[in-house]
């Protein structure tokens, strides 16, 4: 596409627009008609609605009230950063796990893409299917499969736990996943984990565009697996990891799903998963005050914009491209 824009821009020393000859217009209406279709998706289900939600947010809308929307200013705004406390705690449970869940998740589909990408592993095209396959089930039903996992008397996972330590686990005085206020963070990071195949999937496919001279240079060195790990693997394929960081962050962001179907978004247990999309949801579809909704969607738009500018100013010092001219 570039070089058929290149081709469609080049001038002549007049200042006169070069002709395109038939092949490249061809080429360039080929082009057009490809990204046509996208184009028409992005502005009819994405820009429009963006600009019309930021429209909202200036408005006292509410949607099922039969007085028309009322111009309010940045009174929503205001309510949102200073009149409205459960703001701030909600962005304060999105962000501790955050800072729980992502490190684990991203350590976690590394080093199991560094194991299924391993030539001594027996059965890899199996293992690779079965860490794959829970991305295939619905996000509801593998919640509700959890909670049954995590069931703190019949669930297995106490069971299992259990059998192996002897600690009453399943007992009056086991492991309450779900009622702990820390402990419910663990569960739902477990939950998480258990859906990481794209992430796999992506660390995989880069290590495996690593080339192997490399290693076997190491190799001839003296260079143990974890010197090759973090001095080839690792900065080969940090362009990928660095990709799934702000994918996690925007998802981590946008945490929603698990609980909402396991507490129908109380907060419990002890508010510890009244995260800022369960109130953005509140306001928006259950009090449907459009108005101040808008404003907490745009709200967290702009946090995820802040901390993704931040992660590609941070990228430069430990995020290595191959083709790229220092």
């Amino acid at each position: 596409m570039a070089m058929l824009l290149d081709e469609v821009q080049r001038t002549r020393k007049g200042g006169k627009r070069e002709k395109m000859g038939k092949l490249a217009r061809t080429e360039a209406r080929w082009g057009y008609a490809f990204i046509g279709l996208w184009l028409v998706g992005f502005v009819v289900f994405y820009l429009i609605p963006m600009i019309a939600s930021f429209i909202f947010s200036l408005y006292d809308f509410q949607l099922a009230s039969p007085e028309p929307a009322r111009f309010v200013g940045l009174a929503n705004w205001r309510r949102l950063l200073f009149e409205d406390p459960l703001v701030w705690s909600a962005l304060g449970v999105t962000f501790k796990f955050a800072l729980i869940s992502l490190p684990i998740g991203m350590i976690s589909a590394f080093f199991l893409a560094v194991l299924l990408n391993s030539e001594h592993l027996f059965g890899k095209s199996v293992f690779r299917t079965l860490f794959y396959a829970p991305v295939m089930v619905p996000a509801v039903a593998g919640v509700l499969i959890w909670s049954g996992v995590l069931n703190p008397t019949t669930g297995w996972l106490n069971r299992l736990i259990e059998a192996l330590t002897g600690f009453d686990a399943a007992g009056p005085s086991g492991i309450r996943w779900m009622d702990d206020p820390w402990l419910v963070y663990l569960a739902y990071t477990m939950i998480g984990l258990w859906g990481i195949g794209n992430a796999i999937l992506y660390n995989m496919a880069a290590l495996q565009g690593v080339p192997t001279e490399l290693y076997e240079a190491a190799t001839i060195d003296g260079a143990g697996w974890w010197q090759k790990l973090w001095r080839i693997s690792f900065p080969m394929v940090s362009p990928v990891i660095f990709y799934n960081l702000v994918l996690g962050v925007i998802g981590l962001l946008q945490f929603f799903i698990t609980p909402y179907v396991l507490t129908g978004g109380s907060g419990y247990p002890e508010g510890s998963t009244y995260f800022y999309m369960i109130h953005f949801f509140k306001q928006a579809f259950g009090f449907l005050n459009m108005g101040y909704g808008s404003a907490l969607a745009w709200f967290m738009f702009l946090i995820a914009v802040a901390i993704t500018l931040l992660l590609f100013g941070t990228a430069r010092r430990w995020v290595y491209y191959a083709a790229e001219s220092r």
